[in-house]
């Protein structure tokens, strides 16, 4: 068991399991496809049907959905969630000092979902390792 997490009840094992193995996983893309002294930027692209698997946010960061879609995840509260994109649909976060986010990504649309992410490394959170 891992503080702060707690699988749904009616998840499956497997899930259950990928949540506490994942729990520091830093990961919050894909691709990093930039880094600096201030921000990591990162893609998603993931096909109708697949998923992203769990990863920690403990950054302020922001995402931009490039195309429409729709997602399911799960959280570590238990919860779970579906949520509907058009392009452009931008959503920021921001953490206090030792509070985060541990969630996957599964694309459960007909259409590739693509994100753009934007953390910022001067949170009150240090960056995790990826």
């Amino acid at each position: 068991t891992v503080e702060g997490v707690t699988p749904g009840p009616d998840w499956p094992r497997e899930l259950k399991n990928e949540l506490i193995t994942n729990a520091m996983n830093g990961r919050v893309g894909q691709d990093l496809i930039s880094e600096t002294d201030d921000v990591r930027v990162w893609r998603i692209a993931i096909a109708p049907g697949e998923r992203v698997g769990f990863h920690r946010h403990v950054l302020n960061y922001f995402w931009v959905a490039i195309n429409p879609g729709k997602s399911r995840s799960h959280y570590s509260t238990g919860e779970t969630t579906e949520t509907d994109y058009e392009a452009g649909t931008t959503r920021h976060f921001e953490f206090a000092q030792g509070d985060f986010m541990l969630h996957d990504l599964e694309n459960i649309g007909d259409t590739e979902l693509i994100f753009t992410t934007v953390e910022f490394k001067n949170s009150p959170n240090a960056p995790l390792s990826i």
